[in-house]
């Protein structure tokens, strides 16, 4: 009787940690309006994950401007798979189903193919592992790194290079990775886990600090040895962004989306409150070539 109280609470804790790290979340879609005078508004708001409203539904990526991927867990189910979902004919399809959880679906360069991390058991740890998949889903996927594990967030720099964040290790590191031979070239610690390219083709992220004083960076991926400079301090404690064409940033924090340009702002600036939508805290945005914002919120 001891040996099953034991068993049921260790199988509760298991259980309660993975539902800890996968929050209930949902995703909502706007079309991004521009403004006379240099304004932005969102418009045509769409639900998008009304068939999952009580589970995760995270790390949208959009692979056209019609086709957002998604990571969803359903409250049921031990594991999320991910979704592809057709905005203009507003379908969804399972594109993965496995016994682990697999998260954050990018197309990779080649087009033909897309990665995502999958999340393994190895005994009682759980280990991050970089997975490619044909888009089609005519074959199984394989790895992309044979030893190299931890990768939480990553962006394709190339067909050979990725950049990846890892936060296992202290402090979190971002580094430009090569798929041929493994090497690891770090370019940042203590960062946050967004990051993404600029219009000029450089590398903005989170500097992160034990204050308040967090800033974006951007980093010249051309001359990787140059110091990064400071755009602008970001909201406080607030870490994901995203970047319109035109260079705006765009940061949510609570229900509120503001917005930085340089050459038009000297601050942030609140552009939307989207509490009506019931959007209460934005923790991630995505946008689209053609100006839609995919917006990820509890």
């Amino acid at each position: 009787m001891l040996k099953q109280s034991f068993f049921f609470m260790l199988a509760l804790v298991t259980s309660l940690s993975l539902q800890a790290q996968m929050p209930k979340s949902n995703i909502y879609l706007f079309d991004i309006k521009q403004e006379d005078g240099g304004g932005i508004s969102f418009v045509n708001p769409r639900y998008l994950t009304d068939f999952n409203p009580e589970g995760y539904n995270n790390t949208p990526s959009f692979f056209t401007n019609n086709e957002l991927y998604i990571s969803v867990k359903f409250p049921a189910s031990t594991q999320a798979d991910i979704y592809k979902l057709d905005l203009e004919n507003q379908t969804k399809q399972q594109v993965t189903s496995t016994v682990e959880t697999e998260t954050t679906p990018i197309r990779m360069p080649e087009y033909y193919t897309f990665s995502a991390v999958r999340v393994e058991r190895d005994g009682r740890d759980s280990v991050l592992r970089l997975w490619q998949f044909p888009v089609d889903q005519l074959t199984n996927g394989k790895l992309v790194f044979k030893y190299i594990t931890g990768i939480k967030e990553y962006m394709w720099l190339n067909s050979q290079e990725i950049i990846a964040y890892k936060e296992d290790e202290n402090p979190t590191t971002l580094s430009i990775i090569n798929t041929n031979n493994d090497a690891v070239e770090t370019i940042a610690t203590n960062t946050g886990a967004c990051f993404t390219r600029m219009p000029n083709g450089n590398l903005a992220y989170v500097q992160k600090s034990r204050y308040e004083d967090w800033k974006i960076m951007e980093k010249n991926l051309y001359r990787r040895r140059e110091a990064a400079r400071t755009i602008i301090e970001t909201l406080p404690n607030a870490e994901h962004f995203a970047i319109l064409p035109d260079g705006t940033f765009l940061m949510g924090k609570g229900s509120k989306l503001y917005r930085y340009n340089k050459f038009t702002d000297d601050n942030w600036k609140e552009v939307a409150d989207l509490r009506f939508y019931e959007i209460r805290n934005i923790s991630r945005i995505v946008v689209s070539p053609d100006f839609k914002i995919a917006i990820v919120a509890d």
